[in-house]
């Protein structure tokens, strides 16, 4: 259910209604009895919970196919090189040149 802001006309008097929407608007100002007047609200914000809400779960099969390449690269860790690959290159360093 909304919740509706008034101002009464007479005195100022500004106040929100918890209201259904069924609900016909009030007329008279809770204070002194005056015609109010339903002001037009922002309203609060509307919060989207689950899939279907948000633009990339309309994206192209292609999209989502490079997306998915790029997280899985990131979840894999850099190679490092091997021990073997460090001791051979110092061994042959290591040898004299003729």
């Amino acid at each position: 259910m909304p919740t509706y802001d008034y101002k009464c006309q007479d005195c100022g008097y500004d106040f929100e209604k918890f209201q259904s929407i069924n609900a016909r608007k009030l007329t008279k100002c809770p204070r002194c009895g005056g015609k109010v007047k339903r002001l037009i609200g922002t309203g609060a914000g509307i919060i989207f919970k689950g899939s279907g809400f948000y633009e990339t779960d309309y994206r192209s099969k292609s999209y989502q196919a490079g997306k998915k390449k790029e997280k899985d690269s990131l979840k894999t860790p850099p190679k490092k090189a091997s021990k073997e690959k460090k001791d051979k290159s110092s061994a042959a360093s290591d040898s004299p040149s003729t």
